[in-house]
């Protein structure tokens, strides 16, 4: 089985706590526990009670880190999803990748080749799906469209009757994203994007996603809302506030719904969206964030026992986010 043989000791506050030695440099790899959400425990148990086996396959997914300064720190754009998500109760917008994402688009920035040598992806194809995932499920979900009619230009005002009515059709796939921007003389504008990490759902879990993360600043003349009919909560939220009530259940109260009232953080979400919200609260703006130079990371949280309860171990680091450049390949 895959347990941890790091710390017996109960975690308190789950995903609050690393270990770290007196004098360890700034940038030491942390182990961290992060509770379960409850309605994982089932599926913990029984991995544990049968043994080591194959997990279920893990879809491509792409998920967005929406970002804008606020008054009292960088926030980000959080939303609710129903269900058993693989990216959490309370997430980034994101989702799986659909069968036409690999569809050719027009495109600004690096292109699909490029994008393939910074992800690490053999396939260019599937590097651009990844891309196009990423910007189609954040419009999506959000309204906010990373395109533009040339390289220089952005879209403004899609929070129209008729971008929400484009919306919908594209989250019931009576349209695709290719034939949506093409009428519309747009294309994608890839450079806005920045890659963050790679993090592959547990083993155990009944649904599993392999999800790249990516950040973009919130468009100046665009607005995030809910997708009508299918959003019930979303809102910026400061990410050093969140986290200073992480121990709290004041952010899954707010949320308001069975999988998050009376909740922690670490049992609303998962440890991509904690880890990711702990470097955005350390960084010095949105800006700062977005032009760091980070190592691209691949993380697969693995199940281990704590004083008898299931937890998720992770080995991250506590460097900071300062503001080197980013450069793409």
């Amino acid at each position: 089985m895959n347990w941890s043989s790091s710390s017996r000791s109960r975690i308190a506050g789950a995903g609050a706590l690393g270990r770290r030695s007196v004098g360890a440099p700034a940038t030491e790899t942390l182990d961290r526990h992060f509770a379960l959400p409850p309605a994982e425990v089932p599926a913990a148990e029984n991995w544990a009670a049968h043994g080591e086996r194959a997990p279920r396959a893990a879809r491509r997914a792409s998920s967005v880190i929406l970002l804008r300064d606020g008054a009292h720190g960088v926030e980000t754009y959080l939303g609710y999803r129903r269900g058993m998500s693989p990216l959490g109760a309370v997430a980034f917008p994101g989702g799986s990748e659909e069968h036409d994402d690999d569809a050719p688009v027009d495109w600004f920035g690096p292109s699909p080749a490029q994008w393939a040598d910074r992800l690490g992806i053999l396939d260019h194809r599937h590097a651009r799906a990844r891309i196009v995932c990423a910007a189609r499920e954040l419009f999506e979900e959000t309204g906010v469209l990373l395109a533009g009619h040339d390289e220089l230009s952005m879209i403004e005002n899609c929070a129209t009757r008729e971008w929400m009515e484009l919306r919908q059709a594209l989250a019931g796939q009576d349209i695709t994203f290719a034939e949506l921007l093409s009428g519309r003389g747009l294309a994608l504008r890839t450079d806005l994007l920045r890659p963050i990490a790679r993090w592959v759902s547990p083993d155990f879990a009944h649904r599993r996603f392999d999800t790249w993360y990516f950040a973009a600043a919130m468009p100046v003349r665009q607005q995030a809302c809910l997708l009508e009919d299918k959003g019930t909560w979303s809102a910026w939220k400061t990410a050093a506030e969140v986290l200073q009530q992480r121990q709290t259940t004041a952010l899954g109260d707010e949320v308001d719904h069975e999988q998050t009232r009376g909740l922690p953080l670490s049992q609303i979400t998962t440890p991509a969206v904690e880890v990711i919200l702990e470097k955005i609260a350390t960084t010095r703006g949105t800006i700062a964030y977005l032009a760091h130079r980070r190592e691209l990371k691949t993380f697969h949280p693995q199940l281990a026992q704590v004083d008898g309860e299931f937890m998720l171990h992770v080995g991250v680091s506590n460097a900071s986010e300062g503001g080197a450049c980013w450069r793409s390949r």
